[in-house]
């Protein structure tokens, strides 16, 4: 049994991003070493992370959500650290990955990385470009999806070996170093597929709708709101119209990571500039297939 990694996610129901999260980490690091967080205790939940660790929590809906997430998953996070060397947290639909083009997996990479260390791997979005992806999701999802773009607010300080606090959202922790390596990427999935998009916010716009309190009366991202949420097949006509880059050598975001990095304000917590970029790429061959 490795001490290596562990992983850690809080996830309701979610079924389409928890199969990825599963095959991802529990391939990757073990089951024995993924940790869920349950919230409303879900069969399906159950289920599916059958050889996981699954803390089953309360669901009731409650205004500030995310601020109570992110001051649980800190304390797992400091626990876990305990046993493992490092802890991988996020999101059900954000996966930490190596490039194929480093060689050996996520387990062999963080074995030889030195521990007391916050590592930022750079956000990328999958999106799903209805015009030219008509396949559906079976199974992995690099290869029926090809396109991503670039997602500063996704470049999350997420692989913690190190007794720093993080920030609501895991935007930013207290570490004072930024290392963001070359060859580790977050791939954030909430637009890799049109119709789980659709499904997934239906179910966390009846969420707020039960909470029955407006967007600025909590402590959930304004997304979860249907009055905030948009037109979906417009979300999704908009990513054909995003100018297609040229290769995919991306060191030009992490240097720019580094120059702008600084104490966010007198909170303790450091943080880089996260403009929006206006392009997509398309991924190399060597990712198809990689979750």
């Amino acid at each position: 049994m490795q001490s290596v990694a562990a992983a850690l996610t809080m996830v309701r129901g979610d079924a389409f991003f928890l199969k990825a999260w599963l095959r991802h980490y529990g391939e990757t690091l073990g089951r024995e070493n993924c940790y869920i967080v349950n919230h409303g205790r879900g069969d399906d939940v159950e289920k599916l992370a059958e050889g996981c660790n699954i803390i089953g929590i309360p669901g009731d809906p409650h205004p500030n959500f995310d601020m109570k997430r992110w001051r649980m998953l800190n304390n797992l996070v400091q626990g876990l650290r305990c046993y493992y060397t490092h802890v991988v947290v996020g999101d059900v639909d954000e996966l930490v990955v190596v490039d194929p083009a480093h060689g050996g997996s996520l387990l062999d990479y963080l074995r030889d990385a030195r521990p007391k260390r916050v590592l930022t791997p750079l956000g990328l979005e999958v999106i799903h470009r209805t015009d030219i992806e008509p396949a559906e999701i079976i199974g992995p999802i690099l290869g029926p999806r090809r396109h991503v773009r670039l997602a500063p607010h996704y470049s999350k300080p997420c692989v913690i070996s190190h007794g720093v606090k993080i920030a609501r959202g895991g935007h930013f922790t207290q570490f004072e170093h930024l290392i963001a390596p070359d060859e580790l990427y977050l791939f954030h999935l909430k637009f890799c597929d049109f119709n789980t998009y659709a499904a997934t916010m239906n179910a966390r716009n009846q969420v707020t709708a039960e909470i029955g309190t407006g967007i600025q009366d909590t402590a959930i991202g304004r997304h979860w709101f249907a009055e905030a949420r948009g037109a979906d097949r417009e979300v999704f006509d908009a990513f054909a119209r995003l100018p297609m880059q040229e290769g995919f050598d991306l060191s030009w975001v992490r240097w720019r990571m580094k120059r702008s990095w600084a104490p966010r304000g007198e909170t303790g917590f450091y943080a880089f500039k996260r403009p929006d970029y206006d392009g997509q790429y398309v991924l190399p061959d060597r990712f198809t297939g990689l979750i």
